[in-house]
């Protein structure tokens, strides 16, 4: 079942979420449904935050971004069928010399900004079937990490932007927590009754 993504504005997207258990209620079918979710929006990544669950889970398929030409085979061979879930996810540590690359979110449509991160991630986690692991990652696969773990700990890459670009976006936030714009994908607005 498709999910509606909830817009910028929305107070869930700001809560730092709670570890969940391996019994959570109907957690299989919560994974399936956000997986078809990201998919219908076209997404690499999703986290429960983002379908109004305020819960330490997120999932990233980073698919799409293997056919980039400016990648190099190396890389896009990583990123090629890299699909994983992350629950109750711990950054241990960010490494290396911040670079640039431009973001965007589910939750914020039509914004795009160069937002800068650290290009390799040590992060533990469960798996879907609640086994623990330890990884490390690095490149793009380590920031679409770094992106989707901010939303359970309520950060969102407009956070990391300058205040002057925070300023020169205000009003296109603005209108999108009202639902002045168009997505192909459901959403719920915070500052309108009904989502679309």
């Amino acid at each position: 079942m498709i999910l509606h993504i909830v817009a910028y504005g929305d107070p869930v997207l700001r809560k730092k979420a709670k570890d969940i258990a391996s019994d959570y209620p109907k957690l299989e079918e919560l994974i399936a449904n956000m997986w078809e979710t990201m998919y219908n929006a076209h997404g690499v990544g999703l986290a429960a935050p983002q379908v109004g669950l305020p819960i330490r889970i997120f999932m990233v398929d980073t698919t799409p971004f293997s056919d980039d030409e400016d990648l190099s085979k190396e890389e896009q061979e990583k990123l090629n069928g890299f699909k994983k879930v992350f629950i109750n996810a711990k950054i241990e540590e960010e490494n290396g010399k911040e670079w640039d690359f431009n973001e965007g979110c589910l939750s914020i449509p039509d914004v795009r900004e160069d937002v800068k991160r650290k290009p390799e991630v040590t992060i533990t986690y469960l798996d879907e079937d609640f086994k623990s692991r330890t990884e490390t990652f690095d490149g793009l696969l380590a920031r679409v990490i770094q992106h989707e773990y901010d939303h359970i700990e309520g950060i969102l890459f407009t956070d990391k932007l300058s205040t002057l670009k925070k300023r020169l976006l205000k009003n296109r936030l603005d209108k999108i927590s009202k639902g002045k714009i168009n997505v192909d994908y459901r959403m719920r607005f915070p500052n309108i009754k009904k989502a679309r």
